[in-house]
């Protein structure tokens, strides 16, 4: 399940589409021009039952009539099964619409951004028949932006900046020029702007550091924002819960049981399996709909 610093390091692009050719130019990548950005359903489960979601993925349609798939994945960690699942979504996704993914890789620390780089090889050694290459942005190459001015002219990648690098030694500087053009935008954005900076910074210093410069601990803005990662975190316990139990009882949980828990996002359903998990003989009979 994903946590709070997870969901505002790739919902931001659900929220300000356009920070995706901000992160590009950064990149140094040629993109085409884009006539409009629409968010669609990151539900890649098949028929079979396992449950898969790409973080967000947004269809971008360029000018002349060209579209194209950006999945982003917020990932904060080194973990070896995100690399096959990377290319399954990729390979889907083109199955699916027909348009062309692309695969852009967000990262709170460098070890996991020089990680998620590397690329994926899939088949022969001298001959792969299926190569993946993640475009990966990350402290080494999202910019530090500790200008007011600057940041007051792209806030969506000003916050970005903040988040990624909320485990830098120069955070303070990028949080005093980020509260400084907050306070001086549309109070509306600016409560936005600021909610996905406090779930971004996640448990750092820094997020102290913020809540001390924005003054009142946020608590003056509006709390939609906050309601989504608050529901992002009652469904991670809940998915826990049903791990812990398994475990102390005993039973061997499949690492494909596994993700379908951690990634279901129906409360509903993982008050069900919690309840079947008090008693279920195996893993299989938590999912037993019969």
């Amino acid at each position: 399940m994903v946590s709070s610093p997870h969901e505002a390091h790739h919902r931001i692009f659900q929220e300000n589409p356009g920070l995706f050719a901000s992160a590009f130019r950064t990149l140094g990548i040629p993109f085409p021009e884009p006539v409009a950005v629409s968010l669609m359903d990151t539900d890649l489960t098949e028929i079979r039952p396992v449950e898969r979601h790409v973080d967000t993925l947004l269809r971008i349609d360029l000018a002349g009539g060209d579209s194209l798939l950006l999945a982003i994945e917020a990932q904060g960690r080194k973990d070896p099964d995100k690399r096959s699942s990377w290319a399954y979504y990729l390979a889907h996704l083109y199955a699916k619409f027909r348009y062309p993914p692309v695969l852009l890789v967000v990262c709170r620390d460098k070890g996991t951004a020089e990680w998620a780089a590397e690329p994926i090889r899939i088949g022969l050694e001298k001959h792969p028949s299926l190569a993946v290459y993640p475009l990966v942005l990350g402290p080494h190459n999202v910019p530090m932006v500790t200008d007011a001015a600057r940041a007051a002219e792209d806030l969506p990648m000003a916050v970005f900046s903040a988040i990624t690098h909320s485990n830098d030694h120069d955070i303070a500087a990028i949080l005093d020029a980020l509260a400084e053009a907050l306070r001086a935008t549309d109070a509306d954005a600016a409560a936005v702007f600021a909610e996905f900076t406090e779930a971004g910074l996640g448990a750092t210093p820094a997020r102290e550091l913020w809540r001390n410069l924005m003054g009142t601990g946020l608590s003056h803005f509006r709390g939609f924002v906050a309601e989504s990662f608050r529901d992002e975190g009652r469904l991670e316990s809940r998915g826990e819960d049903i791990l812990r139990i398994l475990a102390v009882r005993g039973v061997a949980v499949p690492d494909e049981a596994r993700q379908r828990i951690t990634d279901c996002k129906d409360l509903a359903v993982l008050d069900v399996w919690f309840e079947r998990a008090v008693t279920a003989p195996t893993a299989d009979a938590v999912f037993d709909e019969s």
